[in-house]
């Protein structure tokens, strides 16, 4: 249980490695295999980590007092 997880950043980088590769042409299936199999998987990650700091956004506007109001996100302004 000591392995770390890697951070949106990191898979960022990492799918970014397995596009170059892929977009070479020179692995084996096998391997081409594999990298896109990793590149699934870091890319449900990825879509995760943004859903969930979607959820956290706050959109800010004034309210009728002059005051910052906070809305969740993708809440319409009136």
């Amino acid at each position: 249980m000591g392995e770390q997880t890697a951070t949106f950043e990191q898979n960022i980088r990492r799918l970014e490695e397995i596009v170059a590769a892929l977009e070479k042409g020179d692995a084996p299936l096998a391997d081409s295999l594999a990298l896109f199999e990793e590149g699934t998987r870091l890319i449900a990650a990825c879509s995760g980590e943004l859903d969930r700091a979607e959820q956290q956004v706050v959109k800010l506007m004034k309210g009728a007092d002059g005051a910052p109001v906070e809305l969740p996100f993708g809440e319409k302004e009136e």
